[in-house]
């Protein structure tokens, strides 16, 4: 019978915010080892043999028999050329974001190559943006986080641009600090709803209008790339919100193509298909929105 496996968030101060696996052995076993791992402290205790008689408890060996075992992982919170650290297993893939209730995201450091795959050897297909169209700082919505073999940390990134849904791997060092984001937005082009949602919990919706037939809206996983207040053209709205979405065509954004969600002077005709992609929301409920959501916040089109 296998031993059942915890996982537990003990009262360690542990920098790296690894979890500690908690193994509840049989009555009968032996510690095989004890270390501690560099420079954290974290006890590890190495199990066990079935028949020997349980060890005395002691500080470390307490009489519950638990044994600790930390799964070390890498989150680097800053940009850094550095090597992970000796502690931290490699490879070792570690998920940054599930767009839904956790998304990290971050500013672009400099025009850095973005790798088709975590690897110098396998081509590239483009550089980091540093600005929009619009003229904000380029934000990337952040997916995994990769140590290869050589400890070399690198970051996977939704893209924005034509073809939509694109991805592609950078270096640690291109990105600025990782930012957190607990909010999603969900646009339904079937029902013409958007709703805002914070940790899971609906917190925002609205009837919208979304793109007519030929124009139609884009499905995908896109983020929040900017937002602003909109002066002297009414057909906008009050407010404005840039997505990394992008039509196949022209859309109703200045200097076309970006899909964005914003207010509408013409409100008697919402709920319905509009545009020509964007997503028109009243002006009440756009300026609701505007100042809930943040740049980076994932947007899913269903």
């Amino acid at each position: 019978m296998g031993l059942p496996v915890l996982s537990w968030q003990g009262p360690l101060q542990n920098p790296l915010g690894w979890p500690i696996t908690v193994v509840m052995a049989p009555a009968r076993v032996i510690a095989a080892a004890l270390a501690f791992v560099a420079g954290l402290g974290l006890p590890v205790v190495a199990a066990v043999a079935e028949d020997a008689p349980p060890p005395a408890p002691t500080e470390t060996t307490p009489a519950t028999e638990t044994v600790l075992a930390p799964v070390p992982r890498i989150a680097a919170p800053l940009p850094t050329n550095k090597l992970a650290p000796a502690g931290i297993l490699a490879p070792q893939t570690y998920k940054l974001s599930d767009e839904r209730t956790l998304s990290r995201w971050a500013y672009s450091e400099r025009r850095a190559r973005i790798y088709r795959d975590h690897s110098l050897s396998n081509g590239y297909r483009g550089r980091l943006r540093m600005r929009t169209e619009d003229g904000f700082p380029e934000v990337y919505l952040l997916l995994d986080e990769y140590v290869d073999s050589k400890r070399r940390i690198w970051v996977k990134v939704r893209l924005p641009g034509r073809p939509n849904g694109r991805t592609g791997w950078v270096k640690r060092s291109s990105l600025g600090p990782y930012r957190e984001n607990r909010h999603q937005i969900v646009v339904n082009r079937r029902t013409l709803r958007a709703t805002l949602f914070y940790r899971g919990r609906k917190v925002w919706s609205s009837k919208i209008g979304v793109g007519k037939a030929g124009t139609r809206t884009p499905a995908g996983r896109f983020w929040v790339r900017e937002k602003f207040r909109v002066k002297g053209a009414p057909a906008y709205g009050t407010h404005a919100i840039g997505t990394s979405a992008y039509a196949p065509g022209l859309s109703d954004w200045p200097g076309g193509g970006v899909i964005g969600i914003h207010g509408t002077n013409q409100p008697g005709i919402l709920p319905g298909r509009v545009s020509h992609g964007c997503v028109r929301v009243p002006n009440k409920k756009i300026a609701q929105l505007y100042r809930r959501v943040r740049v980076g916040t994932p947007i899913f089109i269903r």
